[in-house]
């Protein structure tokens, strides 16, 4: 297998609300979102209280991650490609992200590369942010403090398919879609993590949810690089 599919680690996150609801926030945060939510509001009758329930966890300092699901390729005896899969979720986020860091911690960091779609801009620096917020000690991985360009070996597909060009965001969803890589949106999207996580309890449909991103992002991958799509029957869900 060439190393660069062996010594990549493709990761999503899915993040929610700190707490179930605006009113539960305490009074010093309740203010700090009052401020953030007069940037975000778009209608007048928009409150607080809504805007925090469809924006809060995409702000660390307002959510925390429920689950971090990962994927890596390996090779059976055959010498055929898999991707195996395994997922890092909890209601205890501190528990969840030191169990992270732990995997994070067994890989060389000087070959080892961690990829998501749109990683840069809000997976790789949202779960540094919540490591610090939980007195987590950064991985080399993605401890950045010092390191030159060319030594930060973080991958981002969207980053990828824009070739260098300025162009805005591209879902992951789309570009799945015109490479025909099988959707992962099955009965759930991002915007529905929030509620299930809050108001159905549901860790683990999320977590599944989140798992399914990871092999969508791991076969969008593998197009970008000009290779086939993996077969289902050598994709292993944790």
């Amino acid at each position: 297998m060439h190393a660069e599919l062996r010594d990549v680690i493709l990761l999503d996150i899915e993040t929610v609300a700190t707490v179930g609801s605006f009113e539960l926030l305490d009074e010093r945060l309740k203010g700090q979102w009052t401020r953030k939510a007069a940037f975000l509001r778009r209608e007048k009758d928009e409150t607080d209280a809504d805007l925090f329930n469809a924006r809060a966890g995409i702000y660390a300092e307002f959510g925390k991650i429920v689950c971090i699901g990962v994927g890596k390729f390996v090779e059976n005896e055959r010498g055929e490609l898999l991707l195996r899969t395994k997922a890092y979720s909890s209601h205890d986020e501190e528990d969840l992200l030191s169990d992270f860091k732990s995997m994070l911690d067994r890989t060389d960091p000087t070959t080892t590369r961690l990829c998501a779609h749109n990683g840069k801009e809000f997976d790789f620096p949202y779960i540094c942010r919540r490591m610090l917020i939980n007195g987590i000690a950064l991985p080399a991985l993605l401890n950045l403090a010092g390191k030159k360009p060319w030594e930060v070996l973080h991958q981002d597909t969207m980053e990828m398919w824009k070739f260098g060009d300025f162009k805005h965001y591209t879902s992951l969803d789309l570009l799945a879609a015109i490479f025909n890589v099988p959707s992962s949106k099955d009965g759930m999207d991002g915007s529905q993590v929030n509620r299930a996580y809050h108001e159905d309890k549901a860790l683990d449909k999320i977590t599944a949810y989140c798992l399914r991103d990871v092999v969508v992002l791991a076969q969008l991958y593998l197009r970008l690089q000009g290779q086939p799509l993996i077969d289902e029957s050598n994709i292993i869900l944790a």
